[in-house]
């Protein structure tokens, strides 16, 4: 190894959730590292957030009841609870005030930095009462309480916040920096090993945050960015910190159906939330058959019922002809016409993998089982989504998150201990041809194939086999060599591990999780009598 550096806070990953922990770490006068393995923003999921941003507004108790009913009774009331409390501060404070981002308003919509519109003068606002902003609703909400930036939210703040990060004095944001293990000792973690510019080094620090975002890359058609590979997760569970609700996989309905290795985008649920509708190869609309509140459904019904509609029918279509497409959703009508999509014939849609609802489980501060250790953003398990997730929540759960634990971290974190760190390969990093690439196509195709949207208990089982020789074939290349394709392939075997035999020990169905019977039929269509 090259050396080793030390740090007051280490954060790796530079999504929402790490770079809140990093501004509440520098806040209390700490000196952050932030690693990020990406070298570009688009590689953070916060990025890539077409919806919005939730908040109370003045009806925090109603906030409160949608979370819970998404969530299919499951989330824990007292991170509801934290997350509703902090969340008009938290959007108020650090969005609207630190970063001034100009959520759509009533104002006249100006460009913003990608072109994309970005409606003028609401910065400042109240979040309570009218306050001159333009307020959006999705599926589950029962009040118009979203905060949008046309239909590129996650990037309009995402990019402000790293470029005030990068202006603040002690804090680093390295990129193209990957941690590869954590440091352990004596049941505390002392930082990471970090491979950055073709060097390993140990980053000692007094408190390390985990913000590594989704899984995404372990599924064949996923709305994530690539290199989605579960890190922190695995990082964590292989460290011995306690990993919860891993089987709670949430899809988003409606992604563009592109062929599973195409190039496919989120169409946003707040193009339903306009009034768009779905309807099947048969032109039919189908989704009043399914629940009462139709294409504003909470998203585990949407995506169960799309899966179900395009199995009968042959496809299922997104009819955006009840609004205005191109002067609404101006990004994403561009993203159809580069695909060469008339979205006047209806948009092709299917699921796709989106979120997990599980993760490291932390406490309201962030808190790991491990001491030292702290997880924010989708690689955690707050409670707060329980099964399923309400709409608009994670930048939001980011944000409040990664602040608490930024603070705590700060406080509470022992000064950086030099320990002796994990033992890598000092081999030739190099791998056989093509060895990461056809792993990861038989990792997706087990995940897709028996871990999706509906899982029967035989086809666990069989997932469960692949994934365990798939584990010892990839961990016999670790002992013998240190790259960061592999340690990514590693980790996101891990991570698939820990999904499957979560869904396999829940025989339960709820939220995300839709278990069916050994040797059942998937999910009819319902009838008319239904």
């Amino acid at each position: 190894m090259a050396g080793h550096e030390t740090t007051d806070v280490l954060v790796v990953g530079a999504g929402i959730g790490g770079l809140a922990a990093a501004l509440a770490a520098v806040r209390e006068g700490r000196d952050v590292l932030v690693a990020t393995k990406s070298t570009r923003p688009e590689g953070a999921s916060s990025w890539w957030a077409q919806g919005g941003i939730a908040v109370a507004r003045d009806d925090p108790a109603q906030f409160r009841r949608d979370i819970v009913a998404a969530s299919d009774g499951t989330a824990d009331l007292d991170a509801v609870e934290t997350l509703v409390e902090n969340a008009n501060e938290a959007v108020s404070d650090v969005l609207v005030d630190t970063l001034d981002v100009s959520f759509d308003g009533d104002a006249d919509p100006s460009d913003g930095p990608d072109g994309t519109p970005a409606a003028a003068g609401a910065t400042g606002s109240s979040l309570t009462g009218g306050g001159g902003f333009d307020f959006g609703r999705e599926a589950a909400h029962s009040e118009d309480r979203i905060l949008h930036v046309g239909a590129a939210t996650g990037k309009h703040v995402h990019v402000p916040f790293l470029n005030h990060l990068d202006d603040r004095d002690g804090v680093e944001i390295r990129t193209d920096a990957a941690a590869l293990e954590l440091i352990r000792h004596e049941g505390r973690i002392h930082g990471a090993v970090v491979e950055s510019g073709g060097e390993r080094e140990p980053v000692y620090a007094g408190a390390t945050v985990l913000a590594t975002g989704g899984i995404g890359d372990l599924f064949p058609r996923s709305t994530n960015p690539a290199g989605s590979t579960g890190d922190g997760i695995a990082m964590a569970a292989l460290a011995g910190a306690d990993v919860t609700d891993m089987e709670y996989v949430q899809y988003h309905p409606t992604a563009y159906a592109a062929d599973a290795d195409g190039d496919g985008f989120l169409v946003s649920e707040a193009v339903r939330g306009e009034g768009a509708v779905l309807r099947n190869g048969d032109g039919e609309r189908f989704m009043p058959g399914y629940h009462e509140d139709a294409e504003l459904a909470p998203r585990d019904v949407v995506s169960r019922a799309v899966a179900a509609e395009r199995r009968a029918t042959g496809e299922v279509r997104l009819d955006v002809s009840p609004l205005d497409f191109a002067g609404e959703f101006p990004g994403l009508a561009e993203k159809c016409a580069d695909r060469g999509v008339d979205p006047t014939d209806g948009v092709p849609v299917a699921p796709a993998e989106h979120f997990l609802c599980g993760g490291v489980a932390v406490d309201d501060r962030g808190r790991t089982s491990l001491d030292g250790l702290y997880a924010v953003g989708e690689c955690a398990r707050t409670g707060l989504h329980g099964a399923n997730r309400l709409a608009s929540t994670s930048l939001l759960e980011g944000l409040v998150w990664g602040l608490r634990a930024g603070a705590d971290a700060s406080r509470g974190g022992d000064d950086a201990e030099r320990v002796d760190p994990p033992a890598l390969s000092d081999r030739d990093p190099a791998l056989p041809d093509d060895f990461a690439r056809q792993k990861f196509r038989r990792l997706r195709r087990v995940m897709d194939e028996c871990v999706g949207i509906e899982r029967d208990p035989a086809e666990l089982r069989r997932a469960l086999g692949v994934l365990r020789r798939l584990k010892g074939e990839v961990d016999s290349y670790v002992r013998t060599r240190t790259s960061r394709s592999l340690y990514e392939l590693r980790n996101a075997t891990v991570t698939g591990l820990l999904v499957t035999r979560h869904a396999l020990a829940n025989d339960e169905s709820v939220g995300t999780h839709y278990r069916l019977d050994e040797g059942e039929a998937t999910d009819p269509r319902p009838t008319a009598d239904d």
